[in-house]
């Protein structure tokens, strides 16, 4: 009886201790997540293979589809997104919402890019956000396999102004 006791009251605390424990924050220089996530369309996007067929991938995170830093955020990125494709880069948002409020969202708004609807925060987990219910609004891009400039301000009417700025310097 001690032993059961003792044992529930280690996975107890073990499973206790994982609900605070802090996701490593993913900084300039750290390899970009390896990781999968459902599409607006319903569909599996790998993210490793997007990162191999552009020369830059811009992975950005925003906390709830339709809301209006959020849709400032997307605005900017859908505005400036010839001028980003002709810079060799792929957009890709992430949120977690639902995969029928990803798809709304885009339509609505005309975003030309990809959205995650990453309900079980798999993807914001991989890029080592705190965030449980919602994600954080922050920007990663990446080029070869790497985290090359990460905003963790979280921008939102200048987000495409602010890569494009840091492509153009390096």
């Amino acid at each position: 009886m001690i032993s059961r006791l003792r044992l529930l009251a280690v996975l107890g605390c073990s499973f206790a201790m994982s609900l605070f424990a802090k996701a490593e924050t993913l900084d300039v220089g750290a390899n970009a997540p390896s990781v999968s996530g459902v599409t607006d369309t319903g569909s599996t996007l790998n993210f490793s293979d997007v990162y191999k067929k552009h020369r830059y991938t811009l992975v950005y995170f925003y906390p709830k589809a339709d809301t209006p830093g959020c849709t400032k955020q997307g605005c900017s990125l859908r505005d400036a997104y010839e001028e980003l494709t002709q810079k060799g880069v792929a957009v890709i948002g992430v949120s977690t919402d639902s995969v029928q409020a990803q798809k709304e969202f885009k339509e609505k708004y005309k975003l030309p890019f990809t959205l995650i609807a990453d309900t079980d925060s798999k993807v914001v987990r991989a890029f080592g956000q705190q965030g449980v219910r919602f994600a954080q609004r922050e920007a990663y891009l990446i080029k070869d396999g790497k985290v090359v400039y990460a905003d963790h301000k979280g921008s939102t009417t200048k987000q495409a102004e602010d890569v494009l700025n840091f492509i153009a310097k390096n």
